[in-house]
């Protein structure tokens, strides 16, 4: 169960980092929608787990690589937007989220 403190920090960083995915980092993302669907923060604030949902679903592993290789820039970003908050900006930790492809498939196969 997290804490208050926890999901607190947990929305403000999702925010933040859809916010830079859509402004900062469009060129990474070009093409595709990114959303972050979800953030779990460590009970120390110093790892963050981001499940983020790309589509279309072809293109996912590509741009989560493209990601996953600039997460020290987004990191940076991040840390400029939440420095008074928190003393320690949280390392990322990158996630692909599968639901809405789930969902989707399910869709598909109950329509059959």
């Amino acid at each position: 169960m997290d804490s208050t403190r926890q999901q607190k920090i947990a929305r403000q960083i999702q925010r933040d980092i859809a916010e830079i995915l859509q402004k900062e980092m469009a060129d990474t993302v070009r093409g595709s929608l990114v959303t972050v669907t979800t953030v779990r923060v460590s009970p120390d604030l110093a790892y963050a787990k981001l499940y983020i949902s790309i589509f279309p679903f072809e293109r996912s592993t590509a741009i989560l690589e493209a990601i996953k290789e600039k997460s020290w820039y987004v990191r940076k970003l991040l840390g400029a937007r939440i420095r008074n908050q928190l003393k320690i900006v949280p390392e990322l930790e990158w996630f692909i989220d599968d639901s809405l492809e789930y969902i989707e498939n399910i869709d598909n196969l109950l329509k059959e």
